[in-house]
């Protein structure tokens, strides 16, 4: 009798897509009892040494299996003072509604030689993949464990990771239990903690609850403070000398080196002083090759930022369609902070699957025919996923209207990536008129090359200038000064958002999206997509103590997030369909921003809840562990003492809150 293998992958899709390339699309299908979305694969495979030739069962489950809870003396919101929710006693347990997926497993478990894992190979998959061997060992103890390592569901792909099983991460495995453990206590303290102090204010906030969480709060800060930027902008008038020469019959603008000057009187006497020199000398010319470099290799991060900026989508929904694009085989893993492809990678056999398609595949076949140049390597490799990239070619008819905007997007990307960089020659022109310097610039684009598949670069030619020789002088055609107002910075949109989050370490590649979208459920900020509606999803904060889930990226304390299972997205906002949005705070957003600032206010080692620098310093732990340098227990341990001192501090000082809530919410009405 053949050895037995339980295969259990995170995502019923994976779990589908993976027994077809194994069993050749020979499988058994049973259902399991009490959940009708996961389904048990059973099939024959030969996996090769150690294993052979063995019966499989397929199965999976809908992200995380277990959550982690506070002791149920402490799940109350009046059962003890917040402050000691600090230490008080956490469990372990499978979720309610995911018993029946742990039962499942157990069954399955009990006579296999061997669990193989197929969760995504991330900081989130390994821990999900501890949960599942927790589950497997409580009745098989000598059962072996081992897990896949792949990165797209492509059938060749998988049949390698088939073969060439590693062990669970325990490190990063370890590092997700620290961070679900920290949102968990810090997110619940602190939510009771502002919840029960101000609704104490009664009138709007008598029965509302006011969650918090470490990167909810630094990502509302951001917006809160480019807001404030903009409403305290004091416009500051300038004055500025403009030159304009006519040579065959074309209109030279030379702008001015000063650019503009706060002085109207000082511009005025410079002016005076270029009319009375008559003409104009011309100091340099130059003429020099140039070039717009093509993309870099795709990450998560900038698929968030281009999505919001270019496809008219917010993050939110990038992301989701993005997951479903990897699950059905037509993308690679969606979550990469990896800008370099690994030179082990056939990147013109991946081109070759796009030829046939009738917008860019003529490009894809050029490319092949001699036009291909290795992608440029940007500086970020996280060991774990190549850049996203196609992994199959998608006829129209295959993806929906929106999936079609995400997988065109991702393939226009990698084809650029694959492509030459557009090549030019700019000229320039620098006069002396007076005392003062002036330049004029020119473009011509000479080789447009990845542009031509990447339409979501612009690179265009200007007016070519005319003819200009060094020490020449002429007489302007026209010169005057001109008025002008300082402008105030725009309100912050999705992708000035993201770009804030990634460089201040709030959150992960793949949970930015999810910040963001939590900040407008609880209602701290109001959007205005230019020409869309609004949205909403999931986060990190501890409002409520029962029927949580460690999503992605947020723990615990991370609303629901029920991280890669059938239900992710079951909050998940609706599409804006209107491009970039605008982010404004609303008057409890402000409120909040200011009333923690204010609590620290004069103290200068306690740094405002609605700044990135805790947060960040308790990513930088997690590292840590995943490098060994540090354990869990260290870093969890270090981080609630950094929280705390903050938390005692916001106690000693919650009238400052209060008082921000009174200013801006309820005299307001």
């Amino acid at each position: 009798m053949p050895n037995r293998v339980l295969c259990v992958a995170e995502k019923p899709a994976i779990a589908k897509a993976v027994a077809q390339h194994l069993s050749g699309g020979s499988f058994e299908t049973r259902n399991i009892r009490g959940n009708k979305y996961v389904k048990n694969y059973i099939f024959t495979f030969n996996f090769g040494p150690p294993w052979g030739t063995c019966e499989v069962t397929m199965t999976s489950v809908l992200g995380h299996l277990t959550q982690l809870e506070f002791a149920q003396q402490y799940r109350a919101w009046q059962s003890c003072p917040p402050s000691q929710l600090f230490e008080a006693p956490v469990v372990e347990q499978v979720a309610e509604d995911y018993r029946s997926l742990a039962d499942n497993i157990k069954q399955q478990a009990r006579n296999a030689k061997a669990l193989f894992i197929w969760t995504d190979c991330d900081r989130e998959g390994e821990h999900i993949g501890t949960e599942i061997r927790k589950q497997a060992r409580a009745v098989n103890a000598n059962i072996q464990v081992k897990r896949a390592k792949f990165s797209n569901t492509e059938r060749a792909h998988v049949l390698r990771a088939a073969r060439s099983p590693v062990d669970l991460d325990e490190r990063q495995a370890n590092a997700v239990a620290a961070r679900m453990e920290l949102d968990l206590r810090i997110g619940a303290a602190f939510t009771r903690l502002q919840t029960l102090q101000l609704q104490s204010l009664g009138l709007a906030l008598q029965d509302r609850i006011i969650s918090y969480g470490s990167c909810q709060f630094p990502t509302l800060g951001f917006v809160v403070d480019r807001y404030l930027r903009v409403q305290n902008f004091k416009p500051e008038p300038f004055w500025s000398i403009k030159v304009m020469h006519q040579r065959d019959g074309i209109n030279v603008n030379f702008n001015w080196r000063r650019n503009h000057l706060f002085d109207r009187a000082a511009v005025t006497v410079l002016f005076e002083r270029c009319l009375a020199a008559k003409k104009a000398t011309v100091t340099k010319v130059t003429k020099k090759p140039t070039s717009k470099w093509r993309p870099l290799p795709l990450t998560t991060v900038d698929l968030q930022m281009m999505g919001s900026k270019y496809l008219r989508m917010n993050s939110s929904d990038v992301m989701k369609i993005a997951e479903g694009l990897y699950t059905r085989g037509f993308i690679s893993y969606p979550r990469t902070e990896t800008d370099q492809f690994d030179k082990g990678i056939d990147l013109k056999k991946l081109i070759e699957k796009q030829v046939h398609d009738n917008q860019w595949g003529q490009y894809a076949r050029e490319l092949l025919d001699g036009k291909f140049r290795t992608p440029r390597a940007g500086k970020h490799n996280d060991q774990a996923h190549p850049p996203i990239h196609p992994v199959s070619g998608a006829g129209s008819e295959a993806l929906s209207f929106e999936e079609r905007k995400v997988y065109e997007f991702i393939t226009r990307r990698f084809l650029a990536c694959c492509s030459d960089d557009a090549k030019g020659q700019t000229s320039e022109v620098e006069i002396q008129y007076g005392d003062e310097e002036f330049h004029a610039k020119g473009l011509i684009v000479l080789e447009r090359n990845y542009l031509d598949v990447y339409i979501y670069d612009k690179w265009e030619s200007s007016q070519k200038l005319p003819t200009f020789e060094v020490g020449e002088r002429f007489e302007p055609t026209e010169a005057n000064i001109t008025e002008g107002k300082t402008s105030p910075p725009g309100y912050l949109t999705e992708p000035e958002l993201i770009a804030l989050m990634d460089a201040n370490g709030i959150g992960t590649d793949a949970t930015m999206a999810e910040h963001i979208a939590k900040i407008k459920t609880r209602e701290y900020v109001a959007t205005r997509p230019r020409g869309g509606g609004a949205a909403a999803a999931d986060d990190d904060d501890g409002a409520s103590t029962s029927n949580r889930r460690g999503g992605r990226g947020g723990g615990r304390g991370s609303g629901g997030g029920r991280r890669g299972g059938r239900n992710a997205n079951s909050n998940r906002s609706g599409s804006s369909g209107g491009g970039v949005e605008e982010f404004i705070p609303t008057r409890l957003g402000v409120a909040l921003v200011e009333g923690y600032d204010n609590v620290v206010r004069n103290l200068p080692d306690s740094p405002s809840l609605s700044k990135p620098f805790l947060r960040k310093e308790m990513e930088l732990r997690m590292r840590d562990i995943c490098a060994g340098t540090k354990s869990r227990t260290e870093v969890v341990q270090q981080s609630l003492e950094m929280y705390r001192e903050v938390f005692v501090t916001t106690q000693r000082r919650i009238e400052l809150l209060k008082e921000a809530c009174r200013k801006y919410v309820l005299q307001q009405g």
